[in-house]
């Protein structure tokens, strides 16, 4: 009988306030009967090392995304290649924070000119200055990701399509994201609605999430103020960390919540009518909180980006990009007066959320994606200075002098 597969799995945990943390929770449990993991938060990430070289792993898993909490991640991946899940296409923001931070500027300024070797150097200065902010989408800055990798997934078709462009020489993957199941009951609705004063009749509008200026939050507050004026009982409901502080004044109209428990994110969703799952600009993520709305049948309005396209007209109303505050609150007015209209776009987003995006089909990505991974090499590829040092120097020049050599350090 074969041994199973010994997997090393890099990720943020629970308790992590992170979207990433409750993805590797929901998942592993579908990936442990066919393989050992052990997983790496930064709590654990330092026990990797000694742990590896005792007993090595057939293969180390990188859940890689563009926030601090996947930080502890960067000094791995290039010394242990692996398959790196890429959540965010674009790296720069987190990469450019987390090195400047640490005062490494010359480190920042090599890898920005490796992984843009096309782009003027002094464009690196944007981030140095601390001007960089949203200009910081141009140069996603994820080459040493994809030299260093044994393989890299997505978890979107067009992601994958722009990478192969951009690296050819690198092995990328697609895994359809997948969310559980949203089990509909109308005591939960009740429960909420009763709680924050909402009548049944009342249509909610609901944004999930850690509240950012890329939700769109500014454009939902002014669309959600002049529905009210024109007289539609519409409320707003924001769900996730900076609710309270970020809500607008729409006298009783508006409803906030910091985190909350995943018990209490689906009693919020039950009592939800449209989700809002607005973003840009964007990372080219695929969004998790929007595929828990479509998996709890809501009615979703989405941005109309050109990584979603696929996603059929009948699952969720578009928001155009340059034309966002008038057909914003015309898919909000919309979908407000017409209970009918929200059912039919609710059915039909769970129906994509069924033939797409379930546990059960990204486990069975998860497990042919693995395989391929083990049986890839890792490529040997030059990296930036930084990547290739050791940190070990200064232990051996201190064991030197009491005459002392070592050869793991």
């Amino acid at each position: 009988m074969n041994r199973p597969t010994r997997l090393a799995w890099f990720s943020p945990l629970p308790p992590s306030r992170s979207g990433i943390a409750a993805y590797t929770a929901e998942l592993l449990p579908h990936l442990q009967h066919d393989h050992h993991i052990d997983a790496f938060d930064e709590r654990s990430a330092h026990e990797f090392a000694w742990r590896a070289r005792r007993q090595p792993y057939d293969l180390v898993v990188y859940q890689l995304g563009n926030a601090p909490c996947h930080d502890f991640i960067w000094g791995h991946l290039a010394a242990y290649p692996g398959l790196v899940i890429l959540h965010d296409a674009r790296l720069h923001h987190a990469r450019a924070r987390q090195l400047l931070a640490a005062g490494r500027d010359a480190d920042y300024r090599r890898e920005f000119a490796f992984d843009h070797p096309d782009v003027r150097a002094d464009a690196a200065e944007y981030a140095v200055a601390s001007m960089g902010g949203a200009v910081q989408y141009l140069w996603p800055m994820r080459r040493v990701v994809l030299a260093s990798a044994r393989r890299v997934a997505v978890h979107n078709a067009f992601v994958a399509g722009e990478l192969r462009r951009e690296a050819p020489e690198a092995a990328i993957d697609v895994i359809r994201m997948g969310v559980p199941a949203i089990p509909d009951r109308d005591d939960d609705r009740a429960r909420v609605r009763a709680a924050l004063g909402v009548a049944d009749t009342a249509t909610v509008f609901t944004v999930f999430g850690k509240m950012t200026a890329e939700k769109r939050l500014d454009a939902i507050g002014a669309a959600t103020t002049t529905l009210v004026a024109e007289g539609i009982d519409a409320h707003l409901l924001l769900v996730g960390d900076g609710a309270a502080s970020w809500a607008p004044a729409i006298a009783g109209r508006v409803h906030a919540a910091d985190h909350v428990s995943d018990a209490e994110v689906r009693a919020y969703l039950l009592a939800s009518d449209v989700c809002l799952c607005l973003r840009w600009p964007t990372a080219l993520e695929t969004s998790a909180a929007w595929l828990r709305c479509l998996a709890a049948g809501r009615a979703t309005i989405v941005t109309d980006l050109a990584h979603t396209a696929d996603v059929p007209a009948s699952a969720a109303r578009r928001v155009a990009v340059l034309e966002e505050d008038a057909s914003l609150r015309a898919a909000m007015r919309e979908l407000a007066s017409d209970a009918r209209a929200r059912g039919a776009l609710g059915r039909a987003g769970r129906a994509w959320w069924t033939a797409h995006h379930t546990m059960e089909l990204m486990a069975d990505d998860y497990r042919r994606v693995i395989a391929s991974a083990i049986a890839t090499p890792a490529p040997a590829r030059e990296l930036p200075p930084h990547f290739r040092d050791d940190h070990g120097a200064f232990a051996r020049e201190t064991l030197a002098r009491i005459g002392v050599s070592v050869d793991i350090v």
